[in-house]
This record gives structure tokens, C-alpha cells and sequence, in this order.
């Protein structure tokens, strides 16, 4: 996003319309506005580009006293009676032009006036907001996340993996995968750029158990499972992996995977407060004499809390007639690929507005509108202007004073929300200290929980992370995993109770499968075959079995079920 302002514009003005640069919202009333609702236009004046297109960009937060807002200011020109004249403020057009980092160079600015004058320009195609993103692979090299890289691909989807050995990574993935090498133990190597157009993950990342006395050239005993050999860890601690490791991955993608509750742009919600750097740009630049400003009300807002006040008065002197608001230039742009739209959370007064969103910071630039009407009294979303997307004139407009509060502007996540980070787990995480288990009864991992480190007690701390981390998640817990191939019939539970095996090919499909199901969406659930230890599963390659739908599965899962309701009673002890 590189923009923000709010405009409010005369019918008859020829003037250019400056507007809201966001998508936006109320949540209980109003309505939300997303990627796909927005409609590609340029500002004009009734040119085909904007004469006044400012460098703006959206502020990191700027705590500003009270004493640095400034009041409305009286007009200082004087009223023409013919041709209803005013003076006109040659230093509040300087100051306006200087507010928001200077003009453009000369020759750009009379360029630009020049192709105005000369005539409208064809109109540009309508392109839809790019919404596209890459789905980063953890652990890729492991035996679950190369068979999810595998999957993905099979799909035609983008997909980038995180490797700890490149060298691995290019034999097992080929020499053209779209790596970062880092670790996860190590936040250091987990550099921010690294993620940039990641839009969900799958972490397939595991402590590395393996057999003490060592396994055979062909890993019989890795196929085999820890149930057939004495084990130990191998590597970096379960503490290191499963949770600390957990908290570094969480925290290097959340900005761009998103959270389910948006992410504040500015305004004043629950306990959380971002400000940001506003200016009047108002028709003082085309020679008009309407005035605005921006404050902050500490009691404005809708519950007694602060709000800012957005407040003017336009005038059609000059043939003017419109006020905005905008932020200043913002060095770093601010990322908020990973959502789907802004909500506003602001106080309407039966006008219509328009809401403005532009991702470019050139000085004549396109910008993705769209339009809607507010209710007089009600705390909504809405953006004012004379013209609308289509260029045609606001049918409520009135001359005169106004005044708008923002309460907030924040992104959000469009419904239905579907997982933006799988993680393969393990069943059993519950088990080691529930209360009452005959652990004769339980496999390998729980018994030897404490000699393995306390790898299931880790790993059940690396979930609580995710599920605390306010990001869209599905949590998998597979039973003891083999080399089988995919295609047996299914056990789905919740509560973390069944054991038994399920095929490394079967989770990775399910993995995939679940980034893009609604009813995969903040669950926890165990999966296993139907298939007994005793029995191997194979497949007649020239009969295979239906491709599942999991969604059959995945709507038959409940929330809030994980399996530490019974431990809620009894403290852990690590």
C-alpha cells in the first residue's frame, strides 16, 4: 500500500478529486471491501489522469501530542462578489506540495499538465488486484514435506522450500527449487525478505529420532519405525525444534501469511493504537479556497475512546470544491499482501464515498476505487467525493462543513477463511502425563517420551504456539507414519486417543488439502488407515484407488478439541 486519503468534492467543480486510499469496513454495519471489488480508475478533473497525484504512502506509527494538532484556520483572501471569487492562499499551496516530501520535478509536473490539456487518453484495461502467493514448504527435504513439494507441483502451484542443506535440497527437489536455506533453530537465518510473496505454509519440520546402534544402507529401520528400534535423538534438541523452533518459523511468516483478526493500520482498537502522519490536500492546489484538517478526539470514538476527526469546510469557490486528507511518504512501503481488504471503522452521516487504493507511489497513478453510501449517526465504513468510479457526479453532496471520525482502519482476511499454516505434529502429544493411561498400551513415543527429551511435550508446546499465533491454522496429527503408499480407507478423531499407521504420501495430500478447506480451519485432529500393523497396503498400479475428498473428513470436525481438556486438571511437568 503506498496511500491514504479521504476527500469530500462539489458537483459542479472541474477540479481534480483526491480520495481515501483504502479498502474498508465496518464491522457490524457497512459492508467490507476487497481486492475483487475494487475497479481500476484514475482521478480526474474531467481529464484522464489526476493534475495533483502526490507521492503518499502509509506512515509507521507516529505518536503526535495534542498540542501538534492543528485547529481549522479562518481563509485569509478576501470574497469577490463577480464570479464568485475568492483569494487564493499561495502559502497553503507551498505548504500543501512541501507536506508530502515536495512536488515532482518541473519538467515531470508541466509533462503531466500537458497530456491533460491535450485531450483524455485511451482508457486503461481493468486488471483485478494480484491476490496470487507462493506456499513455502518447511522440512521440505524430509519424508512428508518432499512428497507435499511433490503434491503442489502436481497442482501447478507456486511453492518455495525452507532447507537446512542446499546440497540435499537440489538432489531431492532438482536443480530449479525455489529455496531458503535456513534453520529454524536459528532466527537469525530467517530473514524477513526470504518470505516476501508467501501467502501459507506447511511445516513438515520434525526432530530427527533415529536408532542408536545405526540404521542399514536401504533405512530399514527408519521404515520400519522407532516401535522396531531402540531410539534417540539426533540433532538439536526437541526443545530446540519443536518450540523454539516453532516460535522462530511462526514469527518470520506471520506478516505474510496473515492473521485472522487483520492487522491495524491506524486508529485506536481493543488495547492496540497506531497513529499515523496526516496533511490536508485540498483544492488549494487547483486555486480553490476549501480548508481541512485532522485530529485527534480523545472521546470521539464509538465506545468514549480516542478517534481521529477528519473535518473542513468545502467551498465552490473558484470552482473548487473538494477536501482530503492523506498521509505522508512512507520510506518502507507497508506489506499487506497477505490480506484480502481494510475494514474502516468510521461514523457516517448519509453521505456517499469513495474509497481509494493505490500500490504505486508514482507521481500519475492508477488507483482501485470503489463507492458507497453511509447511514446518518451509524459508525460504518465510508469515503466521500464528488465523483464517482465511473466519473459521474455525488448525488448527495452538500456544500459547507462536515466532520467524519475514524475510530480505525485495519485489514482483514475474506470469509470463508481457510488454513494459512498446516503443521504435520504427531499423535500422542497428550498422552505422556494424562491421568490414568496404561502406557503398556501406548506406542513407542509416549512411553519414551522423557528418555526422547520430552519430544511429545515439545511438540505439544509447538502447537499451543501456533493455535495462540492469531494465524489460521490446521493442525495434523498422523500415527505412526510408513513408507505405504496413499489410498487406504481413513480414520479422521479428535481428542488425541487412536493409534495405529498412515501412509507419509496420505498426509502430505492431506496437508494440501487442507489449505484450501474452510472446515480444515482452526482444527486439531488425528488421522490413521484403516489398515492394521499386521497388514501392508499396496496398490494395484493398474487399478488404483479414487482420488478422496477430504473435505468429507474435514466437515466432520468440531472446534476446540485437542486432546489437553483432560490435562487442563493435572500440571505438565517438563
Amino acid at each position: 500500500m503506498e496511500c491514504c486519503c479521504f476527500s469530500y468534492k462539489n458537483p459542479s467543480s472541474s477540479s481534480p478529486s483526491t480520495l481515501l486510499n483504502f479498502q474498508g469496513v465496518s464491522p457490524s454495519v457497512g459492508r467490507r471491501f476487497s481486492k475483487s471489488t475494487l475497479h481500476p480508475g484514475v482521478l480526474s478533473f474531467p481529464l484522464s489522469k489526476p493534475f495533483l497525484q502526490i507521492n503518499d504512502r502509509f506512515q509507521p506509527f507516529v505518536k503526535q501530542p495534542s498540542s501538534s494538532y492543528f485547529p481549522l484556520r479562518t481563509y485569509k483572501g478576501h470574497i469577490i462578489a463577480e464570479a464568485g471569487k475568492q483569494g487564493w492562499d499561495f502559502g497553503r499551496f507551498l505548504k500543501t506540495l512541501y507536506f508530502f516530501n515536495g512536488p515532482p520535478s518541473p519538467a515531470k509536473f508541466i509533462e503531466s499538465l500537458i497530456e491533460k490539456l491535450s485531450g483524455p487518453s485511451p482508457s486503461e484495461p481493468v486488471k483485478a488486484m494480484d491476490a496470487s502467493g507462493i506456499t513455502l514448504v518447511a522440512g521440505a527435504t524430509g519424508g512428508v514435506g518432499r512428497r507435499v513439494v511433490d503434491v503442489l507441483r502436481k497442482k501447478g502451484l507456486p511453492v518455495r522450500v525452507l532447507v537446512r542443506n542446499e546440497e540435499k535440497a537440489r538432489r531431492l527437489l532438482g536443480p530449479d527449487a525455489d529455496l531458503i536455506v535456513g534453520d529454524i533453530t536459528k532466527a537469525s537465518t530467517l530473514m524477513p525478505e526470504y518470505f516476501k510473496g508467501v501467502k501459507q505454509v506447511i511445516n513438515a519440520v520434525s526432530v530427527i529420532v533415529g536408532p542408536k546402534e545405526g540404521d542399514t544402507p536401504d533405512r530399514a529401520k527408519y521404515s520400519q519405525g522407532i516401535k522396531f528400534f531402540e531410539p534417540e535423538i539426533k540433532g538439536d534438541s526437541p526443545e530446540m525444534v519443536e518450540y523454539i523452533g516453532m516460535r522462530n518459523l511462526i514469527n518470520a511468516v506471520k506478516g505474510s501469511v496473515g492473521l485472522r483478526s487483520g492487522k491495524l493500520v491506524f486508529g485506536f482498537q481493543d488495547d492496540s493504537s497506531r497513529e499515523l502522519a496526516w496533511g490536508a490536500l485540498d483544492d488549494v492546489v487547483m486555486g480553490g479556497v476549501s480548508e481541512s484538517t485532522f485530529l485527534i478526539d480523545p472521546k470521539g470514538g464509538e465506545n468514549g475512546g480516542p478517534a481521529g476527526i477528519f473535518r473542513g469546510v468545502v467551498s465552490t469557490a473558484n470552482n473548487g470544491g473538494f477536501t482530503s486528507i492523506r498521509t505522508k511518504n512512507f520510506s518502507v512501503p507497508e506489506d499487506l499482501s497477505a490480506y484480502d481488504g481494510f475494514e474502516l471503522r468510521l461514523k457516517g452521516d448519509g453521505r456517499r464515498y469513495k474509497l481509494i487504493v493505490r500500490t504505486s507511489r508514482e507521481w500519475d497513478t492508477v488507483g482501485y476505487t470503489t463507492i458507497f453510501d453511509t447511514v446518518e449517526g451509524q459508525w460504518q465504513s465510508l469515503m466521500f467525493s464528488k465523483f464517482e468510479s465511473d466519473g459521474k457526479l455525488n448525488p448527495t453532496f452538500v456544500e459547507g462543513s462536515f466532520q467524519l471520525p475514524i475510530s480505525s482502519i485495519r485489514t482483514y482476511l475474506k470469509d470463508p477463511i481457510t488454513p494459512r499454516f498446516v503443521h504435520v505434529g504427531s499423535a500422542g502429544v497428550t498422552r505422556p502425563d494424562r491421568p490414568g493411561l496404561d502406557l503398556s498400551k501406548q506406542p513407542p513415543a509416549v512411553r519414551l517420551n522423557k528418555e526422547l527429551g520430552f519430544i511429545l511435550t515439545f511438540k505439544l508446546k509447538g502447537e499451543d504456539l501456533i493455535r495462540e499465533s492469531g494465524i489460521p491454522y490446521s493442525i495434523v496429527r498422523p500415527c505412526a507414519l510408513t513408507e505405504e503408499p496413499a489410498g487406504a480407507d481413513l480414520i479422521f478423531d479428535q481428542g488425541d486417543n487412536i493409534t495405529g499407521k498412515i501412509s507419509r504420501e496420505e498426509i502430505a495430500l492431506i496437508c494440501v488439502a487442507a489449505l484450501e478447506s474452510p472446515y480444515a480451519c482452526d482444527k486439531t485432529f488425528e488421522v490413521k488407515s484403516v489398515i492394521p500393523f499386521s497388514q501392508p497396503f499396496t496398490v494395484d498400479p493398474e487399478n488404483p484407488p479414487p482420488e478422496k475428498d477430504y473435505n468429507v473428513y474435514f466437515k466432520t470436525l468440531k472446534d476446540g478439541i485437542t486432546g489437553k481438556e483432560i490435562l487442563e486438571q493435572t500440571p505438565v511437568a517438563v
